[in-house]
């Protein structure tokens, strides 16, 4: 960096644009910025600076140099307006986040800045950027810590009865829950954040992540069909801002149509022309679980487990779903293949669905307790011997009724007897 600066004009930062590489135009920007003239012409050629070379260092990856920039520019912040400071504050913090790999770097700047924000009694910026660090400690799986800072800045929020940054703390301890396998609470908080949007205008991306929570909580409570409309809803706010989000909601939606055995309908929805637009690796996933669910194959589901290992195994919600859906495969498959039988070895299923012996016996003494078949297994021999489904008796719901009658005649006898005594 050069220690001569250049005037705050029009002319340095066309300068800068027009610099061969990106090297000479980072070197330029930062000479605009040590001009040490405060006038308002000036002022707003260093904000224009400030994008420039935020966006270059960017480009660059050097998320360290943005660290630096955000320190480098402490006093410059007190000639602009707070607005402007926040804006800037919040576009550099965006802008180490685009650079792949800078999780740890982004909460120690973010933990950084809310000191200095206390410092300088900045509280809009303040709390914006702890909502920020909550949501990377988040995505760190630091939720003790995160849940601690969301507790003391709703109440603080709230108490401000900010509407827009109240929707987001909402959603995002929604989310924090829900990651904690909190429901209950989980769902609070998102009654919350939707009870707070609708005294706003609240913008359709925002609109669209409530939408996808309230699907993914839907679904986890096994309600795929409004957990599918939620999640149609979010695709169509995701799909019109082109947000990368979009095909996440049509992943979803598939789940949800596998989920409610109406998996003929994946390849429809797949070619429609929402559905071609993000044809890849996530919906080729989901088209191949279709597929074994629709053959009833534990072959070819495995098989789609293990060639789309990122798109299933590797996404927390898909994954929680489809291990329920394997099992509800496996105990269709058993039950069909034991269907003929009185005894048969257990080696003889397990061969029979290419699964190993300790798994297939494992799995029926499940269905056994659960009552899913009425039978036992001889592990001396190796068997499992499978009885006749036992005659309800009709006597016994009978004589409950019976008694229930009875008792109903007593009970308007007392009341008639209570009348005439009074």
């Amino acid at each position: 960096m050069s220690s001569s600066y250049l005037p705050a004009t029009t002319d340095s930062i066309a300068q800068a644009l027009e610099a061969k590489n990106a090297a000479e135009a980072i070197s330029i920007l930062y000479r605009i910025l040590e001009n040490p003239s405060s006038s308002a012409e000036a002022l707003r050629i260093k904000e224009q600076a400030i994008a420039n070379l935020s966006d270059l260092l960017r480009q660059e990856n050097r998320a360290e140099d943005l660290r630096n920039l955000l320190t480098q520019l402490r006093p410059f912040f007190n000639l602009i307006p707070k607005a402007k400071t926040a804006k800037i504050v919040r576009g550099i913090i965006d802008a180490v986040a685009k650079i792949p790999g800078t999780s740890d770097l982004q909460i120690s700047l973010c933990k950084e800045m809310v000191q200095w924000t206390h410092a300088e009694k900045r509280t809009f910026l303040r709390q914006r950027v702890e909502a920020r660090l909550a949501a990377l400690l988040m995505e760190n799986k630091d939720y003790s810590e995160a849940l601690t800072l969301l507790s003391s800045l709703i109440k603080e929020v709230r108490r401000l009865d900010d509407k827009l940054l109240l929707v987001d703390i909402d959603l995002l301890e929604s989310k924090l829950h829900f990651s904690l396998r909190n429901l209950p609470k989980a769902k609070a908080s998102l009654t919350a954040a939707r009870t707070a949007a609708n005294a706003i205008y609240v913008p359709p991306a925002q609109q669209g992540t409530i939408d996808l929570q309230s699907g993914i909580l839907h679904a986890e409570e096994k309600d795929y069909k409004t957990g599918y409309s939620y999640f149609f809803e979010a695709f169509e706010a995701f799909n019109a801002l082109e947000d990368p989000r979009a095909v996440f909601s049509l992943k979803y939606m598939l789940l949800c149509k596998i989920m409610v055995n109406q998996a003929d309908d994946v390849a429809g929805i797949i070619s429609s022309k929402a559905g071609l637009q993000y044809v890849g690796p996530e919906l080729d996933a989901m088209k191949a679980v279709a597929d074994a669910h629709s053959k009833r194959s534990l072959k070819l589901f495995e098989t789609a487990l293990r060639d789309f290992r990122a798109q299933l195994e590797e996404d927390p919600i898909v994954h929680r779903h489809l291990s329920s859906l394997y099992d509800t495969l496996l105990e269709q498959n058993l039950c069909r293949l034991i269907e003929p039988f009185s005894r048969v070895e257990i080696a003889h299923i397990a061969e029979l669905i290419e699964l190993p012996v300790d798994h297939v016996e494992k799995k029926l003494s499940q269905m056994i307790l659960d009552k899913k078949f009425a039978g036992t297994l001889d592990q001396g021999a190796g068997c499992l011997v499978i009885f006749d489904d036992p005659k309800t008796d009709a006597i016994y719901p009978a004589t409950l009724e019976t008694i229930s009658n009875v008792g109903k005649v007593v009970d308007s006898l007392y009341v008639r007897s209570a009348k005439i005594m009074a």
